[in-house]
């Protein structure tokens, strides 16, 4: 007679179930998709696992108006394959002569979702960005008016002040300013990297907010200097101590509505990123959903991994949550990763943590 063993089954089950999980498709709030073949080549691997980004304006020229926005749309929409249902959701790069005017009916037509504001100097194409916030007071007193989010790469761009305390610093001379000044604006400040950053946000009002990439939960400042200097690596903001890393995890895993995903994907071809400029940027998209999913699982909060990636976000900026899903599967053995993509005679190199990742998108 044969004898069933339910212990061992229901240990079979509860393996097979943690093997696996189901969630609401997720976004992204913050990427970078470029121009011309970069971004031919770049949009399918976010549209595969996303089904709404919000794209950055900081391209050469920028985008300053709807109408810039909804021809840059299209090129984006192009580059979707066939079978992927994807929004890109548009912003204005915010200058000290934006025309408050065009900004208010571009974003009434739906043409832009948001507003970036970049420290002149901060990053990539940040040249002609915002050198005193006080002088666009206007502009974002209108934004806060008609219920228009603002997009912030958090960094003061002062030499004097230290790559690594940049963040910290724009928090006390900018952001608390602007918090005291509009408290009903809808802020988020991009891509944190400091737990100066998390505990501001946690303490902050209702309509504060920020967003947290993977590569700053998947490596500390090490990771760009240990064994030779490691250029794909590098980004802006910089990454931070091991401490800091640890505050932005925790809060990742938290459930915390404040906090969501914002990957800030940024492709730069191999020949930029490892010339002497050495381009900030870091190009996560290929594999994002697989790191974030063995990150929160070492952590044994894999169950706030929808929370992170597809409801924080939208409940932040008010929208429907998705109504498709996606499946990720752990494997036995870590998964393979691709280690680039080619573009024309080039190559963009594809991030990959420095530990095992068994999780895959189905």
């Amino acid at each position: 007679m044969y004898v069933i063993n339910i212990q061992n089954v229901i240990l079979k089950v509860k393996k097979k179930i943690m093997q696996e999980l189901e969630i609401i498709k997720p976004d992204d709030w913050h990427v970078h998709f470029r121009e011309g073949s970069i971004l031919k080549a770049v949009v399918p691997e976010t549209s595969r696992h996303f089904a709404r980004a919000i794209v950055m304006p900081n391209l050469s020229p920028p985008i300053l108006e709807g109408a810039d926005a909804s021809i840059y749309q299209k090129e984006i929409m192009d580059a979707i394959p066939e079978n992927d249902e994807f929004s890109p959701l548009m912003t204005l790069y915010l200058t000290e002569n934006t025309n408050c005017k065009n900004l208010e009916d571009s974003f009434k037509n739906r043409s832009i979702f948001a507003a970036k504001l970049y420290p002149a100097g901060a990053t990539t194409n940040s040249g002609s960005g915002v050198k005193n916030i006080k002088n666009i007071m206007p502009i974002l007193e209108k934004m806060s008016e008609i219920g228009m989010p603002l997009l912030i790469h958090g960094e003061v761009t002062n030499k004097e002040i230290d790559i690594f305390d940049r963040e910290k610093v724009f928090i006390e001379n900018n952001l608390e300013f602007l918090c005291k000044e509009l408290p009903d604006l809808k802020i988020t400040l991009e891509h944190i990297t400091t737990k100066d950053a998390v505990s501001y946000i946690k303490q902050g009002n209702k309509n504060l907010a920020a967003s947290i990439t993977p590569h700053h939960l998947a490596l500390n400042r090490n990771s760009i200097f240990v064994n030779g200097i490691r250029p794909h690596n590098y980004c802006l903001p910089i990454l931070k101590r091991e401490t800091h890393r640890e505050a932005l995890v925790d809060a990742a895993i938290s459930g915390n509505a404040k906090f969501f995903l914002g990957t800030d994907t940024a492709p730069h071809l191999k020949k930029d990123k490892e010339s002497e400029c050495g381009c900030a940027g870091v190009f996560n998209a290929t594999y994002c959903m697989s790191i974030l999913a063995q990150i929160f699982d070492d952590k044994n909060s894999i169950t706030n991994l929808e929370k992170f990636t597809s409801l924080n976000g939208s409940k932040h900026y008010a929208v429907n949550t998705n109504n498709t899903k996606i499946k990720l599967i752990k494997n036995q053995n870590p998964i393979k990763f691709k280690n680039k993509i080619d573009v024309k005679n080039d190559t963009i190199v594809i991030f990959k943590p420095d530990f095992p990742v068994y999780w895959e998108v189905a």
